[in-house]
């Protein structure tokens, strides 16, 4: 069986990536590719990670998890999401590391299904505004102590992506960044569910529609998108450009340790890092006209 499963990070899908693939869940189903409540596997997942602390899982484990999780038969393809899945926010930089679980848990994962397809998928996120938004949901107040790093510049998401690799090797990463999310949903929703080429979508607007104005809207209704993926990023890019909400796409950094210049040093080593990632093996850097 193929398992895809959205493992983060925090504080950027927010689970809309899972609402928008669930209204194709029919569709879905009926290719064999079943998108289970997040309820029947969340806490069964974490818990029996757990519980195996590193250590091989009994025999008929995965036997039984499947059967917790899937109500179907037939199944060929199971989509998994879970946000806090590597960590909640308050662990998120537990000795001082983004995600020193990460290992354990991508791990453990394989373990608990050995000869299944894993598959892992993951959004990334300007680090200036992560961290605003890490810190906030920790109930946290003073920034170094959180992170526990000599600047923030240190946090960097391809040493996140290359413990993944590691603990994972043979598993494929697809990697995107959250503030591109609009342009490329569409393919998000279809590289997840893994839907059979050809076949409509639903929900391919979801993120954009609430970026944009009511003229912009119905702009978006009225738009006949380029079947071809490039062009249609350029149509969707340029439909934002236009009718875009200022205050849904100019995010505010007001932490007095991320001064103008530590963002603009930060956003620069956010570009360097996703060239990097680029450059992985494994690693599937999903990007916008490309």
């Amino acid at each position: 069986m193929q398992i895809a499963f959205h493992i983060g990070a925090n504080c950027t899908d927010e689970d809309r990536l899972l609402k928008s693939i669930l209204r194709n869940a029919s569709t879905l189903l009926q290719q064999g590719i079943a998108v289970p409540g997040p309820g029947k596997y969340r806490a069964l997942l974490r818990e029996t990670i757990q519980v195996l602390d590193g250590g091989k899982p009994k025999p008929d484990s995965r036997e039984i998890l499947i059967d917790a999780i899937l109500e179907e038969e037939q199944v060929n393809r199971l989509v998994l999401t879970n946000d806090n899945f590597v960590a909640i926010p308050k662990r998120a930089f537990d000795h001082g590391v983004l995600y020193p679980q990460i290992d354990a848990k991508i791990s453990g994962m394989c373990r608990l299904f050995p000869d299944d397809e894993l598959s892992f998928f993951l959004t990334l996120r300007h680090p200036a505004g992560f961290l605003q938004d890490m810190l906030k949901r920790s109930d946290s107040t003073n920034l170094a102590a959180y992170i526990g790093a000599t600047s923030p510049l240190d946090v960097q998401w391809s040493d996140v992506v290359a413990r993944i690799r590691r603990a994972a090797p043979h598993c494929p990463l697809y990697v995107w960044c959250n503030e591109d999310s609009p342009i490329i949903w569409e393919d998000l929703i279809r590289l997840q569910s893994g839907v059979a080429d050809g076949t409509p979508v639903t929900g391919q607007f979801d993120v954009i529609s609430r970026l944009i104005t009511a003229e912009g809207q119905k702009a978006l209704n009225a738009l006949t998108l380029p079947a071809d993926r490039i062009s249609r990023h350029e149509a969707l890019a340029a439909l934002l450009d236009t009718y875009a909400l200022p205050d849904k796409l100019e995010e505010s950094i007001d932490l007095p340790a991320l001064g103008a210049e530590m963002v603009a040093a930060m956003s620069e080593g956010y570009e360097d890092d996703l060239e990097v990632i680029a450059e992985m093996e494994g690693v599937n850097l999903i990007l916008p006209f490309s």
